[in-house]
């Protein structure tokens, strides 16, 4: 097999996908089928904005792979969106769906667009354009949307209402992280920061770490970083810094986080309200226990990986460590939770809220949070047994893991 090159988020992923095959012993017609999605969908969407003159935005869906059920995964509204980001977004859902055994494949989607700088009706004009323009493809059965990077459950409520204006009934199975009143469940909009969270107190019990008192900095305060935040200060831990897009904030003795929680827009900023913040990036290399990037891609590599001083990380971001960086912080005994795992909370809750929607009956926040906490203690056990057992790092181990049922599932239905 002939081993890609590393140079971006996509390329990265694939070098692990052939990693774990390989060690999986499979050949390499299956690498060929897992590297990319099956299908891709590029829309552009007309929007007339407020101001009267007409906007097009392009947007993405990605498919990756659907041998195991309906293809899953967000839709993100961000002025970085690319193609290459979506596809390798799709790929990591389908390791998430198959590292927590659900029923799905991985989807992703984007549309290249900056909505602070847009109007509310104006997201509604381009939320509902992209279901347009999409709505062939996706479904209860087909494909599941849901939120992610500066989208929310209005958003979905938007995009459920024009799906079912399309198909002419009504549908909330084809979308999550609706709204309660819509078909939603509780515990959604909490759940990735609630994973992350199990993942962080099974690691420090690895370690032998005492959550009271544990040191922790987290690079991000949007939905994931601050729900985080929250659940940490409240558990005893003393978080020590925070980041959002303007900057971060670190104080060794603990910042006020119900301050933070109450001073922060609806993107999730707040250190613009204060004069003295280190930079996003700074806050990587703060001191403490544990570690915990909750914003974008790529952000510790092999030029920071040295400098980091945490003796745990937990990915609450999709792929905000590289490969290289990873085998640096191995090397170094830094136990890393990767984000395949650790914010595969999202994507479970997603499917009890298909589960409940297709059912016609609803959960307690308490027994959401129940199944919740099985599903991501068993599939840290899993990982982490077999990363000892097979001496690799807990990426590699969630790889192969997540990509076997795929890649069993592809094989019986004769697509290789």
């Amino acid at each position: 097999m002939k081993e890609p090159e590393n140079l971006d988020v996509l390329t990265s992923t694939q070098t692990v996908i052939y990693d774990a095959l390989n060690k999986l012993g499979y050949p390499q017609e299956v690498y060929e089928l897992m590297k990319e999605p099956l299908r891709l969908l590029t829309v552009r969407i007309p929007i007339r904005m407020d101001d009267g003159t007409t906007k097009v935005f392009t947007g993405y869906r990605a498919q990756h792979n659907d041998s195991v059920g309906p293809t899953k995964g967000g839709v993100r509204f961000h002025p970085d969106v690319t193609e290459k980001e979506v596809k390798a977004l799709s790929i990591w859902m389908s390791l998430k769906a198959g590292i927590v055994d659900l029923p799905y494949g991985g989807g992703k989607g984007g549309i290249v667009c900056d909505p602070r700088q847009m109007s509310f009706r104006e997201l509604e004009r381009l939320s509902r354009g992209y279901v347009r323009a999409i709505s062939q493809i996706v479904g209860p059965t087909k494909d599941i949307p849901a939120p992610d990077v500066f989208t929310n459950s209005q958003i979905m409520a938007w995009m459920l209402d024009e799906y079912s204006r399309i198909r002419e009934f009504d549908s909330p199975g084809f979308i999550t992280g609706k709204p309660i009143v819509l078909g939603g469940s509780h515990g959604r909009e909490s759940a990735t920061a609630k994973g992350v969270t199990i993942c962080i107190r099974e690691a420090a019990k690895k370690k032998g770490m005492d959550m009271n008192g544990a040191r922790v900095a987290i690079q991000g305060f949007g939905n994931a970083g601050s729900f985080l935040a929250k659940f940490m200060h409240d558990s005893g831990a003393k978080v020590v810094g925070i980041a959002d897009a303007y900057g971060a904030l670190y104080d060794e003795d603990g910042l006020d986080i119900d301050y933070l929680l109450d001073r922060r827009d609806s993107f999730g900023t707040v250190t613009n309200l204060f004069k003295e913040r280190l930079t996003n990036t700074e806050v990587l290399e703060v001191e403490c226990d544990i570690l915990v990037p909750a914003a974008i891609e790529n952000q510790i590599t092999e030029q920071n990986a040295d400098k980091i001083k945490a003796k745990i990380i937990v990915e609450a971001a999709n792929g905000p460590t590289t490969w290289k960086a990873t085998q640096i912080l191995n090397e170094r005994d830094i136990l890393l939770v990767p984000d395949v795992l650790a914010s595969a909370g999202g994507v479970t809750v997603s499917y009890f809220e298909w589960v409940q929607n297709n059912q016609g009956y609803y959960w307690t926040e308490e027994e959401v949070e129940k199944r919740l906490e099985k599903v991501m203690v068993n599939s840290f056990e899993n990982i982490y047994r077999l990363s000892q057992g097979r001496k690799v790092n807990m990426r590699l181990a969630a790889y192969m893991i997540g990509v076997r049922k795929m890649a069993e599932a592809s094989r019986f239905r004769g697509w290789i």
